[in-house]
């Protein structure tokens, strides 16, 4: 088995945990807060990360250089932005329509990583992408009045722009992480992986740092108030983008998001084990459809 795949399972696993305990600190502070928190408690984490590999390896840490910036800098403000457009979307009626379309990310993704890395992705890839893309659909219309009609007829509602984009800057963040990271050179794909993301929650920490007193005021107190929660929050985030970072810096970022998705299966077994919560015939055809489609991936 190829490193990649347990590393993004990794990445999707603790991506799960982390969404989770955010939702938890919903309740306490804003949209904004809870975001934040992600990038403030998780860059100290990644920084003990990094000095330990440059300590207990003999992988070296890198040195910067322009064109490793421009990619951090063009993929870190693209994920802040792509994150705001997906807490937009709670404000408007057809949610489910924007999420489904920003779940066109993968798709997006292997587009981008062509355009700037000149990479390609195979027809069994192409084939597993789309179905797994389809189960992804049925998940969204087995609880909403979202049907395959409306998604076919939606792509000129506000909702669809604000889903299509967003997956769209997911997918520009997750190619230009790994552009960055291969800029670097060398053969520690471990190493690479942990300064691009040092780099990445530093800056975009720097950057929530200006916005958030600015649009939200009050909310850095409660950011530091409720570190109990937030600290968690920082450092399943910072394990889960070490596995994204590291399984994107060894494979097209087409591929990682792709099998990602597993993470949905995740969230499905703790619903119906931890939370006793029963699952619909078409949410479970949905569930079979992205297995099925990671599979393929796997085999490709």
């Amino acid at each position: 088995m190829e490193a990649w795949i347990p590393i993004t399972i990794f990445a999707a696993f603790f991506q799960n945990v982390r969404t989770a305990l955010q939702k938890s600190l919903k309740s306490r502070l804003s949209t904004g807060g809870a975001t934040y928190v992600r990038f403030l408690y998780g860059a100290p984490f990644a920084l003990l990360y990094i000095i330990g590999i440059d300590q207990f390896s003999a992988l070296s840490v890198p040195s910067l250089n322009g064109e490793f910036a421009i990619f951090i800098i063009f993929g870190g403000l693209a994920q802040i932005l792509a994150t705001g457009l997906l807490v937009a979307l709670f404000s408007l009626k057809n949610f489910a329509v924007g999420t489904t379309y920003s779940k066109t990310e993968t798709v997006q993704a292997a587009i981008f990583g062509i355009v700037i890395l000149g990479e390609h992705v195979g027809i069994g890839a192409v084939f597993a992408i789309a179905i797994s893309f389809v189960g992804i659909l049925l998940i969204s219309m087995s609880s909403s009045s979202f049907t395959f009609r409306d998604f076919f007829s939606g792509w000129t509602s506000k909702a669809a722009g604000f889903g299509i984009l967003s997956g769209a800057l997911f997918g520009i963040s997750a190619v230009s992480y790994r552009a960055a990271a291969l800029s670097l050179g060398g053969e520690g794909a471990m190493m690479q992986a942990a300064f691009t993301l040092v780099c990445v929650l530093f800056f975009q920490t720097f950057v929530m740092s200006i916005y958030l007193p600015i649009r939200e005021p009050g909310q850095l107190t409660e950011v530091i108030r409720n570190w109990k929660v937030a600290i968690w929050v920082g450092l399943t985030g910072m394990l889960g983008s070490v596995g994204w970072f590291t399984a994107m810096t060894l494979q097209n970022a087409a591929y990682v998001r792709a099998l990602g998705q597993v993470e949905l299966v995740f969230t499905f077994i703790a619903s119906y084990f931890f939370f006793k919560e029963k699952t619909n015939k078409i949410e479970a055809a949905g569930i079979l459809l992205i297995v099925f489609g990671i599979l393929l991936l796997l085999l490709d």
